[in-house]
């Protein structure tokens, strides 16, 4: 554990003091990572702007984020499924983990869509559409 305790001490001594005399610590943010955080900003944007009720906007969007991790977890199926460099069993672990991650998506993507229904209730019939139209997306 000394090693440990040298390499900790080394980094704490690596990190700059918040003195006003030095230089603070500059963060340069990639170009990928900018479009990605405008894509995150601007995948929603048209349930922001489309005029519907907050807890409306608020289910459209918990559905596409749900919608979304499926689609994240059927391709971690995929790929477990055609991983030939993992056992059967492996294989099979995985794909459990993986199916109960799904279901619990799958189960969490019906109760938001059932709410979503029962708000669209209430709606006009032209807000009726818009949020159709938005929960396909």
């Amino acid at each position: 554990m000394p090693e440990a305790k040298k390499a900790v001490d080394s980094d704490v001594a690596a990190i700059p003091s918040t003195d006003a005399a030095k230089p603070a610590v500059s963060v340069t943010i990639s170009g990928a990572a900018m479009k990605a955080a405008a894509a995150e900003k601007t995948s929603n944007s048209d349930i922001d702007d489309s005029g519907l009720a907050d807890n409306v906007k608020n289910l459209l969007k918990m559905i596409r984020e749900i919608k979304k991790q499926i689609a994240e977890k059927q391709a971690e199926m995929a790929a477990v499924m055609a991983d030939k460099n993992l056992s059967p069993e492996q294989a099979r672990a995985r794909l459990s983990g993986l199916q109960s991650a799904l279901s619990a998506l799958q189960a969490g993507l019906t109760s938001a869509q059932a709410s979503l229904a029962k708000a669209m209730k209430d709606m006009s019939g032209a807000d009726a559409i818009k949020t159709a139209g938005l929960a396909m997306k």
